[in-house]
């Protein structure tokens, strides 16, 4: 995965303000191209400096989604800081857009209007505004829909002080890698809910030692990645990220690192457990190490030398847990009893089944996107892109997809070495039915359907619409079932059960949807899935030639959810999964 540069990232939110005003002022095509852009921007990080330094205009031009226009900008920005005809938009309409834009509700039309009527420019003042109850008094809107805003307000301010791990966990990496390079250090690895690879994370720890502590600390203060400092010591400090988080580090005694690690690693229910655990074998356990007791607390107490985590579970007589399942329910007793999952290994996917093209919102070409994926290791991919109902991304119906199905057989006449599925990523319609004929669905090799509308619908009618969906015979997969964006759309409302019971009669697999904001499934309904045995997919979500570097994220997910090689669906080679899918369509 890229780290994002900074200035990328200032630059894509110029980007994406200039869309939105542009939107607003009903110029066509330019925002969806300015949106595109500022994705580019977010995606490629500090490659776009890069290849402005090498190639200058020109070479800015040939990255996808940035044309001429966009190309002079980042080039006037990269020289200036600035970018005038951004500057001159906002005098205009000198709105925190950005901000606003990322409350679930929140887009183009709504922020003008509540600027124009009500003066909102910030979140503060819509707050104000949602207060004194004046969004329900403007005319298209009512009760329903302040209510609606209020509820996304409320999960942005959740959700702040967190950030998505697809975003820190490159940093962190580039951080551990530059530190490893440090004159002396021994090991040096991240630890906490990053390690552990949770959805969000709240800060970075940073686990070391080296011959001279100071060396590192100092190097880790002085990380391009720091923005401050907020303390430093002789063997620990904590800074200030420029991603506006905080990161500690703290460099130990090479006898005592795995013990160190096992603790930063945490999570504290599972250190809770683990301690009370060595208690009862006649240890005591902290993150300075394990002891056989003695007399008094520590009084007497030996310590055992843990230069790795092995170590200290083995004393105990327990297999070591993959961090990503250290979350204190019960892998101490499967440790015990030695019981633990072969989890799947990281690299294991072979293809990816859910890829959006330029057919409809993607940003790249069929074969453009295939190359890509081929170059990230895989050898297949299934191109799944929307359908008719979703017509302001220019969505199939029934001729545009049986004309893509041409396109992809003639492709791949000319492929070596992978595989094009022919697929479809078909809506879900509030009563259930699909977007697509069935006559045209039977044509695909891979049928996914998903809800993009009618979020908000009661759990039962939800749970009866994703039923009807995936009983169709010709449905292969559900995707991203909770519909959810971290920090802008909470997710749907569903009976996981009866859905899971549905999937598992008609062999509809769920998908482990690896796109950052998505993240869906969570780690809770993946166990739930592997218990059932219904099969899972682990999908990117790819709507860029970049977005196949988000597999790993779709693993961590699996992982977390003691998901096995065999129960994800797309670790089986090109052939194995045509055999499979043609079985499959005949029990239908």
């Amino acid at each position: 995965m890229k780290p994002t540069g900074y200035e990328a990232q200032k630059l894509a939110k110029i980007f994406f303000e200039m869309g939105y005003i542009l939107d607003m002022q009903g110029v066509a095509f330019k925002p969806r191209a300015y949106e595109m852009a500022s994705e580019v921007l977010i995606a490629l990080g500090d490659e776009v400096k890069e290849t402005w330094k090498q190639g200058g205009k020109k070479a800015l031009d040939e990255l996808p989604g940035i044309g001429a226009s966009m190309a002079e900008k980042i080039d006037e920005f990269y020289r200036t800081g600035r970018v005038k005809e951004y500057e001159k938009m906002k005098k205009t309409f000198p709105v925190d857009i950005w901000s606003l834009a990322s409350i679930e509700g929140v887009g183009p039309k709504t922020i003008k209007d509540f600027y124009k009527n009500l003066k909102v420019k910030s979140i503060k003042d819509l707050e104000a505004a949602i207060k004194k109850h004046k969004i329900q008094k403007l005319k298209g809107y009512g009760k329903q829909s302040e209510e609606n805003i209020a509820r996304g307000i409320t999960m942005k301010k959740q959700a702040s002080g967190r950030r998505l791990l697809g975003d820190v966990l490159p940093i962190a990496e580039g951080m551990v890698e530059k530190l490893k390079r440090v004159k002396g250090v021994k090991h040096c690895a991240y630890a906490g809910s990053l390690r552990r690879r949770k959805t969000t994370i709240g800060d970075i720890d940073i686990v070391a030692t080296a011959d001279t502590p100071k060396r590192i600390v100092d190097a880790f203060c002085s990380l391009p990645e720091v923005q401050s400092v907020h303390e430093k010591g002789k063997n620990r400090a904590s800074v200030r990220l420029a991603i506006g988080m905080d990161a500690d580090i703290l460099v130990v005694p090479d006898k005592v690192y795995g013990a160190a690690l096992q603790h930063f690693t945490g999570d504290k229910r599972h250190n809770v457990l683990l301690r009370q655990y060595a208690l009862g074998k006649g240890y005591t356990l902290s993150e300075y190490g394990i002891f056989k007791r003695g007399k008094g607390k520590h009084k007497g107490s030996k310590l055992i030398p843990c230069k790795t985590e092995d170590v200290i579970y083995n004393k105990l007589g327990l297999d070591t847990p993959p961090p990503e399942i250290r979350i204190g329910e019960n892998e101490i007793e499967a440790a015990e009893a030695h019981s633990l999952p072969k989890l799947i290994p990281y690299g294991s996917v072979k293809g990816d089944l859910q890829v959006q093209t330029n057919w409809t919102d993607g940003r790249a070409s069929i074969a453009d996107m295939a190359t890509a994926a081929k170059k990230t290791g895989l050898s297949y991919m299934a191109v799944t892109d929307h359908t008719k109902v979703l017509a302001f991304i220019h969505g199939l119906d029934d001729a545009g997809v049986e004309k893509q199905i041409r396109e992809i057989k003639k492709l791949n006449a000319s492929l070596k070495g992978f595989r094009i599925f022919t697929g479809t990523e078909c809506d879900i319609a509030k009563d259930g039915s699909l977007d697509l004929e069935n006559r045209t669905l039977a044509k695909l090799e891979w049928v996914g359907v998903s809800v993009h509308s009618a979020f908000r619908l009661p759990a039962k009618e939800q749970t009866k619409r994703i039923v009807r969906a995936i009983s169709n015979p010709n449905v292969d997969c559900y995707f991203h079932p909770f519909a959810r964006i971290i920090g802008e759309r909470e997710p749907i409302e569903f009976d996981f059960a009866e859905v899971l019971a549905a999937a598992k009669q008609h062999e509809v697999a769920l998908e482990i949807d690896c796109y950052p904001d998505r993240s869906d499934l969570d780690a809770q309904f993946v166990r739930e899935a592997v218990k059932a045995g219904v099969k899972l997919v682990i999908n990117t979500d790819a709507h860029a030639p970049e977005h196949f570097d988000f597999l790993p994220l779709g693993e961590a997910l699996a992982r977390r959810g003691w998901a096995k090689k065999s129960d994800i669906l797309n670790t089986k080679n090109a052939k194995e999964l045509e055999a499979y899918l043609r079985k499959k369509r005949k029990r239908g």
